[in-house]
């Protein structure tokens, strides 16, 4: 089964006509996306673009030979009309199942938002699956041994990262399945910001026109097993470190922030990390970290390594002593740990070395102690990020 991407973008493209924000302004070139449509072996289209026919036949295609036109969910971009010669285009009933005299077979899948998604099987039984933008299947079955996950998926990845997490969920994506975002609109910055974050969910972009059979492309981006994620306060650093485990279920999460009773910031700060979290994640509050590390489970975020030393450093009297043998032995056995785990883990922490020395001696072992902390585990990682202002710099990759 070959693919073509007519367009890639969301339903009004990128740029959007007449916005001024600095994702518009850098939608240039390969980065510049039509609404999204996909033409499958030349029989098939999936939703319409401006220009559908030119579109196709810059990629060397013709839509002379289309069979059927299905639509995914309602229009809100540029008018688009349907090329002439084309067979009426049309949504088609959740459940409802279909064969072209082509031999390709397609069914509709529901959603939990409006709209439809399709899922396609070729002539060889080769398997696709498109939604809309801003959607995820709902309803799909529970996996089992013999769940036979698509070839190919297409997919809002940076809109509905929970939708592919929801498919990894049943299987219906597996490691060897493509998985790429498509409907890419302006809230991302195009060019290496867009590739970096769909590489971080296993997902990649592709410009408008690029043309593959089924089967034989690049597989998706290897997702790094171990993360660690650092920045300043208020850097965005563990808004970086969720978005990076949005697209896979079941997530672990270890707060190491424990408890400060009557603390009303505190709790508020607590709070605001809960009601970003997706509902299917689990919380597990505690400091004894090497235990989760060295157990088989789902990928596993740490947030914060700062607060876990804050702790380590009670338990050890350190603050007054001066004394930190007890702490080191610790942080060389959660170095060790995160070298021998074999889950997926994301580790946040902070980065306190950079801005003006403390004042007191507690705060300048403090700054030393973390400091060793955080190179102890960037060493045992396969990837290591620094967030500034919002922005990701990749140190190790």
């Amino acid at each position: 089964m070959e693919i073509t991407l007519l367009g890639t973008g969301a339903p009004a493209g990128l740029p959007e006509p007449g916005c001024p924000c600095a994702a518009c302004a850098a939608a240039t070139g390969p980065e510049a996306r039509a609404a999204t449509a996909v033409l499958v072996d030349g029989v098939l289209l999936l939703d319409l673009t401006p220009g559908a026919a030119f579109a196709a036949a810059r990629a060397g295609h013709t839509l002379g030979g289309v069979l059927q036109v299905l639509l995914s969910h309602p229009h809100d971009g540029p008018a688009v009309e349907l090329p002439p010669g084309l067979p009426p285009a049309s949504r088609v009933p959740d459940g409802q199942d279909a064969t072209l005299i082509s031999g390709h077979r397609f069914r509709a899948v529901a959603l939990d938002s409006p709209g439809t998604g399709y899922a396609i099987t070729g002539p060889q039984g080769e398997r696709l699956l498109y939604l809309p933008p801003g959607a995820a299947p709902a309803g799909l079955a529970e996996a089992t041994e013999d769940t036979d996950p698509y070839d190919v998926v297409l997919l809002d990845v940076l809109g509905r990262p929970d939708a592919l997490a929801r498919l990894r969920e049943r299987r219906a994506v597996g490691p060897a399945t493509d998985v790429i975002g498509v409907h890419i609109g302006h809230d991302v910055p195009p060019g290496r910001e867009l590739h970096r974050r769909l590489a971080a969910a296993g997902a990649r972009a592709v410009p408008d026109g690029d043309c593959h059979t089924v089967g034989e492309a690049d597989a998706a981006p290897m997702v790094p097993r171990r993360t660690l994620v650092l920045g300043g306060a208020r850097s965005g650093k563990s808004v970086e470190a969720e978005r990076r485990l949005a697209a896979f279920a079941g997530v672990e999460y270890a707060a190491t922030s424990g408890k400060r009773d009557g603390d009303a910031e505190w709790a508020a700060r607590v709070a605001a990390h809960r009601e970003r979290r997706p509902g299917g994640w689990r919380t597990t509050e505690t400091t004894d970290l090497v235990p989760l590390l060295a157990a088989d489970g789902p990928p596993l975020l740490i947030d914060c390594l700062a607060l876990w030393l804050t702790a380590v450093m009670d338990e050890a009297d350190a603050w007054e002593k001066g004394e930190v043998d007890a702490v080191r032995e610790r942080v060389d056995e959660l170095a060790a740990a995160v070298r021998e785990t074999g889950r997926t883990m994301v580790a946040v922490s902070n980065e306190v070395g950079s801005g003006i020395v403390p004042d007191t001696p507690s705060g300048r072992l403090f700054r030393d102690e973390l400091g060793r902390l955080n190179a102890a585990v960037a060493a045992e990682c396969e990837q290591v990020l620094l967030v500034v202002a919002g922005q990701v710099l990749q140190l190790r990759s």
